[in-house]
Protein backbone atom coordinates (compact mmCIF):
# COMPACT_ATOMS: atom_id res chain seq x y z
CA UNK A 1 0.00 0.00 0.00
CA UNK A 2 1.02 3.59 -0.64
CA UNK A 3 -0.04 6.58 1.83
CA UNK A 4 -0.94 9.70 0.60
CA UNK A 5 -0.38 12.82 2.61
CA UNK A 6 1.29 14.16 5.09
CA UNK A 7 -0.50 13.91 8.34
CA UNK A 8 -0.76 9.93 7.98
CA UNK A 9 0.69 8.94 11.18
CA UNK A 10 -2.08 6.18 11.92
CA UNK A 11 -2.14 4.85 8.48
CA UNK A 12 1.85 4.76 9.03
CA UNK A 13 1.69 2.80 11.79
CA UNK A 14 -0.92 0.53 10.51
CA UNK A 15 1.36 -0.55 7.68
CA UNK A 16 4.30 -0.99 9.75
CA UNK A 17 2.10 -3.35 12.08
CA UNK A 18 0.22 -5.42 8.75
CA UNK A 19 3.28 -4.94 6.59
CA UNK A 20 6.23 -4.00 7.93
CA UNK A 21 7.34 -1.26 5.68
CA UNK A 22 5.44 2.40 4.24
CA UNK A 23 5.55 4.40 1.05
CA UNK A 24 4.47 7.49 1.93
CA UNK A 25 4.64 10.52 -1.23
CA UNK A 26 4.93 14.07 -0.54
CA UNK A 27 6.03 13.90 2.79
CA UNK A 28 7.47 17.18 2.74
CA UNK A 29 6.50 20.35 0.73
CA UNK A 30 9.00 20.62 -2.51
CA UNK A 31 10.02 23.36 -1.48
CA UNK A 32 12.03 21.74 1.94
CA UNK A 33 12.92 18.99 -0.76
CA UNK A 34 14.96 21.41 -3.03
CA UNK A 35 16.91 23.48 -0.28
CA UNK A 36 17.59 20.18 1.20
CA UNK A 37 19.05 18.58 -2.25
CA UNK A 38 20.87 21.95 -2.60
CA UNK A 39 22.40 21.30 1.17
CA UNK A 40 23.66 17.85 -0.06
CA UNK A 41 25.24 18.67 -3.28
CA UNK A 42 26.73 21.13 -1.71
CA UNK A 43 28.27 19.12 0.86
CA UNK A 44 29.47 16.94 -2.28
CA UNK A 45 31.13 20.02 -3.80
CA UNK A 46 32.96 21.52 -1.44
CA UNK A 47 34.37 17.98 -0.16
CA UNK A 48 32.34 17.15 2.65
CA UNK A 49 31.32 13.71 1.35
CA UNK A 50 33.17 10.74 1.89
CA UNK A 51 33.07 7.14 0.26
CA UNK A 52 30.37 5.15 2.07
CA UNK A 53 31.77 1.51 3.57
CA UNK A 54 30.05 -1.49 5.16
CA UNK A 55 30.34 -2.64 8.73
CA UNK A 56 31.65 -0.20 11.54
CA UNK A 57 34.99 0.75 13.28
CA UNK A 58 37.95 -1.57 12.67
CA UNK A 59 35.21 -3.81 10.64
CA UNK A 60 34.65 -1.16 8.36
CA UNK A 61 35.15 -1.77 4.46
CA UNK A 62 35.34 0.02 1.83
CA UNK A 63 34.40 -1.79 -1.82
CA UNK A 64 32.90 -0.03 -4.22
CA UNK A 65 31.60 -2.97 -6.31
CA UNK A 66 29.19 -3.11 -2.76
CA UNK A 67 28.31 0.10 -1.97
CA UNK A 68 29.21 3.16 -4.15
CA UNK A 69 27.26 5.93 -2.59
CA UNK A 70 29.21 8.95 -0.67
CA UNK A 71 27.47 10.50 2.43
CA UNK A 72 28.04 13.22 4.77
CA UNK A 73 26.72 12.27 8.36
CA UNK A 74 24.55 14.92 9.76
CA UNK A 75 24.57 16.68 13.21
CA UNK A 76 25.15 19.85 14.96
CA UNK A 77 23.64 23.22 13.39
CA UNK A 78 20.72 22.37 10.98
CA UNK A 79 19.24 23.87 8.16
CA UNK A 80 15.65 25.01 8.33
CA UNK A 81 14.98 22.69 5.83
CA UNK A 82 16.24 19.47 7.65
CA UNK A 83 14.86 21.12 10.55
CA UNK A 84 11.60 21.34 9.24
CA UNK A 85 11.89 17.36 8.21
CA UNK A 86 13.48 16.54 11.71
CA UNK A 87 10.53 18.28 13.51
CA UNK A 88 8.40 15.51 11.41
CA UNK A 89 10.04 12.81 12.11
CA UNK A 90 9.81 13.45 16.02
CA UNK A 91 5.96 13.72 15.59
CA UNK A 92 6.35 10.50 13.86
CA UNK A 93 8.55 8.89 16.32
CA UNK A 94 6.06 10.09 19.01
CA UNK A 95 2.76 8.53 17.12
CA UNK A 96 5.13 5.42 16.20
CA UNK A 97 5.53 4.63 20.14
CA UNK A 98 2.07 5.83 21.34
CA UNK A 99 0.38 3.46 18.19
CA UNK A 100 3.11 0.56 18.39
CA UNK A 101 4.91 0.62 21.61
CA UNK A 102 8.61 0.77 19.36
CA UNK A 103 10.41 2.40 22.08
CA UNK A 104 12.54 4.39 19.53
CA UNK A 105 14.93 7.16 20.92
CA UNK A 106 17.29 8.11 18.79
CA UNK A 107 17.75 9.55 15.20
CA UNK A 108 21.18 9.24 13.23
CA UNK A 109 21.01 9.82 9.48
CA UNK A 110 23.37 11.11 6.58
CA UNK A 111 22.87 12.26 2.78
CA UNK A 112 23.77 10.24 0.56
CA UNK A 113 24.87 10.96 -2.83
CA UNK A 114 24.96 8.22 -5.67
CA UNK A 115 26.84 8.77 -8.88
CA UNK A 116 26.18 7.29 -12.09
CA UNK A 117 25.76 3.79 -12.58
CA UNK A 118 26.87 3.37 -8.92
CA UNK A 119 24.61 1.09 -6.97
CA UNK A 120 24.14 -0.56 -3.36
CA UNK A 121 24.63 -4.50 -3.18
CA UNK A 122 21.57 -6.02 -1.07
CA UNK A 123 21.87 -5.83 2.66
CA UNK A 124 20.11 -5.62 6.38
CA UNK A 125 20.52 -2.19 8.23
CA UNK A 126 21.90 -3.78 11.40
CA UNK A 127 25.24 -4.32 12.54
CA UNK A 128 25.94 -7.72 13.58
CA UNK A 129 25.29 -8.81 17.42
CA UNK A 130 24.21 -5.21 17.67
CA UNK A 131 20.13 -4.67 17.49
CA UNK A 132 19.45 -1.35 18.61
CA UNK A 133 18.35 0.19 14.60
CA UNK A 134 14.99 -0.55 14.64
CA UNK A 135 13.45 1.30 11.61
CA UNK A 136 15.19 2.37 8.48
CA UNK A 137 13.47 5.82 7.25
CA UNK A 138 14.80 6.79 3.48
CA UNK A 139 13.88 10.63 1.94
CA UNK A 140 14.06 11.19 -1.67
CA UNK A 141 15.49 14.67 -3.06
CA UNK A 142 14.97 13.85 -7.02
CA UNK A 143 13.36 16.17 -9.04
CA UNK A 144 11.43 15.01 -11.62
CA UNK A 145 13.13 11.43 -11.33
CA UNK A 146 11.79 9.46 -14.39
CA UNK A 147 11.19 5.30 -14.52
CA UNK A 148 13.90 5.43 -16.76
CA UNK A 149 16.63 6.79 -14.85
CA UNK A 150 16.61 4.04 -12.88
CA UNK A 151 17.97 4.20 -9.27
CA UNK A 152 15.12 2.00 -7.34
CA UNK A 153 14.95 0.93 -3.89
CA UNK A 154 14.30 -2.89 -4.44
CA UNK A 155 12.60 -3.66 -1.00
CA UNK A 156 12.81 -7.56 -0.93
CA UNK A 157 9.42 -8.59 0.67
CA UNK A 158 10.49 -12.06 1.33
CA UNK A 159 13.82 -13.17 3.05
CA UNK A 160 13.65 -16.48 1.89
CA UNK A 161 12.13 -15.25 -1.75
CA UNK A 162 14.48 -12.88 -2.85
CA UNK A 163 12.05 -12.76 -6.15
CA UNK A 164 9.31 -11.18 -3.97
CA UNK A 165 10.21 -8.25 -4.08
CA UNK A 166 9.20 -4.22 -4.20
CA UNK A 167 10.71 -1.39 -6.14
CA UNK A 168 10.17 2.30 -5.20
CA UNK A 169 11.74 4.86 -7.51
CA UNK A 170 13.23 7.51 -5.66
CA UNK A 171 10.78 10.60 -6.85
CA UNK A 172 11.46 13.41 -4.56
CA UNK A 173 9.23 14.08 -1.35
CA UNK A 174 8.97 10.40 -1.07
CA UNK A 175 9.37 8.42 2.61
CA UNK A 176 10.42 5.14 2.74
CA UNK A 177 9.99 3.26 6.54
CA UNK A 178 10.75 -0.15 6.80
CA UNK A 179 12.22 -2.56 10.28
CA UNK A 180 15.62 -2.57 9.73
CA UNK A 181 16.34 -6.15 11.06
CA UNK A 182 13.54 -8.09 8.51
CA UNK A 183 14.05 -6.29 5.25
CA UNK A 184 16.61 -6.74 2.97
CA UNK A 185 17.35 -4.10 0.31
CA UNK A 186 19.12 -2.62 -2.07
CA UNK A 187 19.57 0.31 -4.24
CA UNK A 188 19.60 -0.45 -7.88
CA UNK A 189 21.98 1.91 -10.71
CA UNK A 190 20.65 5.07 -12.28
CA UNK A 191 21.40 7.19 -15.30
CA UNK A 192 21.29 10.30 -13.40
CA UNK A 193 22.84 11.34 -9.67
CA UNK A 194 20.93 10.10 -6.93
CA UNK A 195 20.00 12.17 -3.46
CA UNK A 196 18.34 10.59 -0.61
CA UNK A 197 18.77 11.52 3.35
CA UNK A 198 18.92 7.94 4.96
CA UNK A 199 18.24 7.85 8.86
CA UNK A 200 17.63 4.83 11.34
CA UNK A 201 14.92 5.13 14.69
CA UNK A 202 16.76 3.39 17.42
CA UNK A 203 16.26 1.91 20.76
CA UNK A 204 17.81 2.98 24.36
CA UNK A 205 19.60 0.11 24.77
CA UNK A 206 21.56 -2.54 22.93
CA UNK A 207 20.55 -5.96 22.69
CA UNK A 208 22.62 -8.75 21.48
CA UNK A 209 21.88 -10.40 18.38
CA UNK A 210 21.97 -14.16 19.32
Amino acid sequence: MTISGTNSHQLIADELEFNGYAVVPDFLSSEIITGMAEEALAFQMTGQMHHAGTGRGSGLLHNVALRGDEIHWLDGHASSERQDYSDSLELLRLALNRSLSLGLFDYEHHYAVYPVDSHYSRHLDQFQREGRRTLSCILYLNQDWLISDGGALRLYLDAEDFLNFRDVMPVAGTLVIFMSTRFWHEVLPATRTRLSLTGWFSTRAEYPRI
